[in-house]
């Protein structure tokens, strides 16, 4: 789950350009980008991406691995343009792709650039999206493919991703995270027996690893949603559209809907799972320390501690800051 950093204060002028006052809300472009290629060094690789995203004032979090790159960053279009063409001049990220979308304000507190052992966590050796995946499906030509009688449609996102949507008829694996998901089909795997299986997620990196190890298994017809969810959402107008509810997206903006407009959501302050009205109006509510879903995860000690979070973001607020747990 997306953890929040909640340490510091953050103010809408700490984010400029040179010869700016500051990001106007009317500017914000957040991209959301991922290309596997073969890093290195990505130590190396940091210093550099930080300072450029800083010089920029470019907010999010941009993670590198061996296996490449992946993030979500938003900034004004400069920003935003001047980080993409120093990503692009990586190793391998010349054809870099990424969608975007707009936001009222600033979806992240900071910067964040972080080396990992993967840029999306799936734990199988031997998982190689560079070596073959899914066939690429249009989010035009979707509809169609996954009408089909024999085609089972698969969501590879986490359980509560999909609580708030998904397409008509797909399967939800239940899944935690996704490094479960190998085990969730192979205990799964014969009740998909002559069937062609598309799949889904996200932005579709999901699908990169999770195309590329069914293929491995020796699933034969194995379809991918091009760009994924977002890019379906973007491209198909809401009448033809199959989706059903909002897209859950790991930023403060919770959740965003057809036209990639922000949805209505909000977040736990304690979980981070996205809530609705309904969630909101349950006694087992309390803002920023537990909701219906998390009401019996945590000790009386943690509740304390997501108190005292709560209160010093209400203090930051009447200072007129943003606190980075808001």
């Amino acid at each position: 789950m997306l953890a929040i950093p909640l340490r510091a204060l953050w103010r809408p002028a700490d984010l400029h350009l040179a010869g700016q006052g500051g990001i106007s809300p009317a500017m914000l472009t957040v991209a959301a980008l991922y290309k596997f290629t073969a890093f290195a060094d990505t130590a190396a690789l940091k210093p550099p991406l930080e300072a450029v995203c800083a010089a920029n004032g470019v907010a999010g979090t941009l993670l590198l691995a061996g296996e490449g790159i992946n993030g979500t960053i938003a900034g004004t279009r400069a920003g935003i343009d001047a980080v993409l063409a120093h990503i692009r001049a990586l190793p391998g990220c010349a054809a870099l792709d990424w969608k975007e979308s707009l936001a009222e304000t600033v979806p992240f507190g900071r910067m964040k650039v972080r080396v990992k052992r993967e840029i999306v966590t799936m734990g199988q050796p031997g998982v190689d999206p560079r070596a073959g995946t899914g066939r690429y499906v249009a989010p035009a030509d979707w509809n169609d493919l996954i009408r089909q009688p024999d085609v089972a449609v698969i969501d590879t996102r986490n359980d509560y991703e999909v609580a708030i949507g998904t397409f008509a008829g797909a399967v939800d694996p239940e899944t935690r995270s996704f490094g479960e998901f190998p085990a969730w089909w192979e205990a799964n795997k014969d009740r998909f027996h002559n069937k062609r299986i598309a799949m889904f997620c996200t932005g579709g990196i999901r699908c990169e690893k999770s195309t590329n190890w069914l293929i491995g298994q020796g699933v034969e017809e194995v379809f991918h949603l091009q760009g994924g969810i977002l890019k379906y959402l973007e491209e198909v107008p809401e009448a033809e559209s199959l989706w059903q509810g909002e897209c859950f997206v790991f930023d403060q903006r919770v959740s965003v809907g057809h036209g990639l407009r922000p949805g209505g959501l909000s977040t736990c302050g304690a979980c981070r799972r996205p809530l609705d009205a309904d969630d909101r109006a349950s006694p087992l509510f309390e803002t920023g320390v537990r909701c219906p879903h998390c009401a019996g995860e945590y000790s009386e000690a943690d509740r304390a501690r997501f108190r005292e979070r709560e209160r010093q973001m209400r203090l930051a607020e009447v200072r007129g800051e943003r606190h980075l747990g808001a």
